[in-house]
């Protein structure tokens, strides 16, 4: 079969298009024939060497993926061969098949195309679980997303709103900034024309953000931490700007705060089936009409590189999704 396949760590250059083997289920998994697969920007850190999850080489970036079932592995009866399903696998979904615990499997609704699949797990349960699950924001609450017209920044505007928050979007260009009032943020904030303190300070009446979510670290996570309400919690999804915090010990006793990780990668491997419920719910809210993905660029899977290249250089909004055998 075809697949995207990393030989060495570097950057998107290094990734070639290649032919493997079709993997095989084992017990408790399924095999999935790949129609889509989301690109994530764990994907620009996993070939570089710079993940949590360091796999052996050659191997298959993508962790989301969109298709129908191929094969069932030993013990599994969720779901049926020709199947239409959305799955989260460790790495692998940038390829023709995959194999994927059925645990981290959900049908799609007919009226849900492969691409918005594709485009839908990973941000919005990232969102979904880490505002909820970890943070346990609530209604009434002010949330402030970093990197708010991202993959997943964008997904936490949508899910804050929808758990009653009045949610501050931040982000860097204006065009940026209108995406997210569009996707229903209640104020806007530009890094580069704006000091955040400040302008949370204002929006709040000088109580601060209750809920912060940070896809970014470096200077946003410092920012962070000046802009926290009193027994505010900070939720730490990633590091997009490439540079690690200290978390000053002083401002977490002084202000009751709490400083969360979030990592949803780990779900797959710990507890899938979390994944599975936060998916199931995520679809209800589709079909709902209360989100809908934000898809920037659809493009083959031999233009992997390509997708992951625009990331890294903060050239896209929203999703990107590579489509496979069509």
């Amino acid at each position: 079969m075809k697949a995207i396949l990393c030989t060495e760590w570097g950057g998107p250059e290094k990734l070639r298009l290649g032919d493997i083997a079709p993997p095989s289920p084992g017990p408790g998994e399924i095999t999935i024939d790949v129609k889509a697969a989301g690109v994530n920007f764990a994907d620009t850190v996993i070939i570089q060497g710079t993940y949590q999850l360091k796999p052996d080489f050659p191997f298959v970036p993508g962790l989301e993926v969109a298709g129908t079932v191929a094969e069932l592995g030993e013990g599994v009866d969720t779901v049926s061969i020709g199947d239409r399903v959305v799955g989260i696998p460790n790495i692998g979904a940038f390829a023709e098949r995959v194999a994927v615990k059925a645990a981290a499997v959900v049908l799609i609704p007919d009226a849900m195309d492969f691409e918005t699949a594709a485009s839908f797990a990973v941000a919005y349960s990232t969102s979904h679980m880490a505002l909820g699950y970890r943070a346990g924001l609530k209604a009434g609450e002010t949330l402030m997303v970093f990197g708010a017209a991202g993959g997943v920044g964008l997904t936490a505007v949508e899910i804050g709103k929808i758990m009653g928050a009045e949610v501050i979007a931040c982000a860097g260009t204006r065009k940026k900034l209108d995406l997210c009032a569009a996707r229903g943020a209640d104020h806007v904030i530009d890094y580069g024309e704006e000091d955040i303190r400040e302008r949370v300070r204002e929006i709040t009446g000088g109580k601060g953000a209750d809920v912060i979510y940070d896809p970014v670290g470096g200077a946003a996570f410092d920012a962070a931490m000046r802009s926290i309400a009193w027994e505010g919690r900070i939720v730490v999804i990633g590091f997009a700007s490439g540079d690690f915090n200290q978390a000053r010990t002083n401002i977490l006793l002084v202000k009751n705060i709490q400083v969360m990780g979030f990592y949803w990668g780990s779900y797959s491997v710990h507890r899938p089936s979390a994944i599975g419920v936060s998916m199931t719910e995520l679809i209800r809210m589709w079909e709902a009409g209360r989100i809908e993905p934000h898809i920037s660029r659809v493009l083959p899977l031999e233009r992997t590189g390509d997708a992951l290249a625009l990331m890294m250089d903060r050239k896209s909004t929203g999703k990107m999704v590579l489509t496979v055998g069509t």
